[in-house]
């Protein structure tokens, strides 16, 4: 699966954002589809994930801050970033996770740099 990612920029704090990330290729209909973060030098850590089922799973840094929504139609995953802070500078990657012949697959997009200056 190929995953296209979109959306990011620079914002002042308190800005919103949105990132949007379009899969094609061989896509089951059960996965899971999200959006994690990586700093230099650090773990990449989850930011939400959505399943196509609609179950919704975010970190706590940015719950209330962050929605996340997917068109199973489309293929498309979006990530809602409002009350932005300078924290939430980071290099946002697009993920989908399916199993494919019973085993678990995890493909990755290229990052999208996503900042908030102070």
């Amino acid at each position: 699966v190929q995953l296209q990612a979109s959306g990011g920029g620079l914002v002042q704090a308190g800005g919103s954002l949105r990132l949007s990330c379009a899969a094609s290729g061989s896509i089951f209909s059960m996965n899971a589809m999200g959006w994690y973060r990586q700093t230099p030098g650090k773990q990449r850590e989850l930011v939400a994930t959505t399943t196509s089922g609609g179950v919704t799973n975010y970190a706590d840094s940015v719950k209330g801050r962050f929605t996340i929504s997917r068109d199973n139609a489309k293929n498309t995953v979006h990530l809602q970033m409002n009350s932005l802070k300078p924290e939430d500078t980071n290099v946002y990657y697009c993920n989908i996770k399916y199993y494919s012949g019973g085993y678990p697959i995890s493909d990755w997009g290229k990052g999208t740099q996503v900042t908030v200056s102070s």
